[in-house]
């Protein structure tokens, strides 16, 4: 019914699904058990500051909750609603359900770093590949200190520069938030013009520290494939340079690249805290890290989950776009 070759690449991926759901697993069992180690509980920010609440309302919140149970139990009840995608609700005040509260923080994050992905990968390819085919020269030794000076400057320093030549002393850019105070009278483009502004700190920002480190794997990688034989035999057959570089060398030196890009996936909730806070975005970042101070199990573990699931994604991708970027690899592939 099925060929060889079918059955091979169904069992693959039925492989990799389990492998996948286990590591998966894995990490919802260490990271449950390890956000329970740290201090203090849920109910503190609700008893300690009350003067009026005592030992006994302090035992009715933690039993309302479900954490005056063993840690085993609770982890069992939690993994049997996640399996059916509930994530129960948030342990604030408002006490609303997990994804909701992450469902609308979300496309902000998202949608922030993957435009600084994108300006990145513009930016950064072209430096290391020119980089690496002209080593030496003065665009070389140019794009190389201009790299250090990004690895050395710390994003919340060039935030706050930033915020202060932009937006406070030229008042160009507003500097936090996500929407001016007339937001709601502005028509549609007024409106998206508006959002724009918002975010170019943010995104200039996250792109500047992106790209000085994977411009610098360009630029590695670029140079090592440039002393291939086979780059050498095209260089000797007197092809054009850019046909030996974009034909013959950049596929194979992307492939370092692809990694980096398959390991920034998960950073897209957990890189954005910082940037989030400076500039006062509702986004993930900043939802997660309240949630981890206020104790906010639930709405830990769903940030969590997204982060695993993430991460797996993201090496998905990656083995994905080996195989487009090396044939040799497809071809291992189906002989596995």
């Amino acid at each position: 019914m099925f060929t060889n070759e079918t059955t091979s690449f169904i069992l693959r991926c039925v492989r990799k699904t389990i492998w996948m759901l286990l590591v998966l697993w894995g990490i919802t069992l260490v990271s449950f058990f390890v956000i329970h180690l740290a201090p203090g509980t849920p109910t503190d920010m609700q008893t300690t500051l009350n003067p009026l609440a005592g030992e006994a309302a302090r035992a009715r919140l933690e039993a309302l909750y479900g954490i005056d149970r063993p840690l085993y139990i609770q982890y069992f009840d939690w993994l049997s609603r996640i399996v059916q995608l509930d994530f129960g609700n948030s342990m604030s005040s408002d006490a609303r359900p997990v994804i909701e509260k992450i469902a609308e923080r979300l496309p902000l994050t998202i949608g922030i770093n993957l435009i600084s992905l994108l300006l990145t990968l513009l930016i950064a390819v072209p430096i290391g590949v020119l980089s690496a085919w002209k080593q030496g020269s003065l665009f070389d030794k140019g794009m190389t200190v201009l790299v250090f000076l990004g690895f050395a400057m710390p994003g919340f320093w060039l935030a706050l520069l930033l915020m202060l030549y932009t937006g406070l002393e030229h008042q160009w850019l507003p500097i936090s938030g996500l929407m001016s105070l007339d937001y709601e009278s502005l028509s549609f483009w007024e409106k998206l013009m508006d959002l724009g502004r918002h975010l170019v700190l943010p995104i200039t920002v996250i792109t500047v520290g992106s790209v000085a480190g994977m411009s610098r794997f360009m630029r590695s990688s670029m140079l090592e494939v440039l002393r291939q034989d086979f780059i050498l035999t095209a260089k000797a057959k007197g092809l054009p340079a850019r046909v030996v570089i974009f034909r013959h060398a950049l596929r194979n030196a992307l492939l370092p690249v692809i990694t980096l890009l398959g390991l920034s996936v998960p950073g897209l909730i957990g890189g954005s805290v910082i940037i989030e806070t400076i500039f006062a975005l509702p986004g993930l970042g900043q939802l997660f890290y309240a949630a981890v101070m206020a104790r906010d199990y639930p709405l830990i573990m769903g940030n969590l989950v997204l982060g695993a699931v993430l991460t797996l994604a993201g090496n998905m991708l990656a083995d994905i776009g080996y195989g487009l970027a090396d044939p040799r690899i497809r071809a291992q592939g189906k002989r596995q």
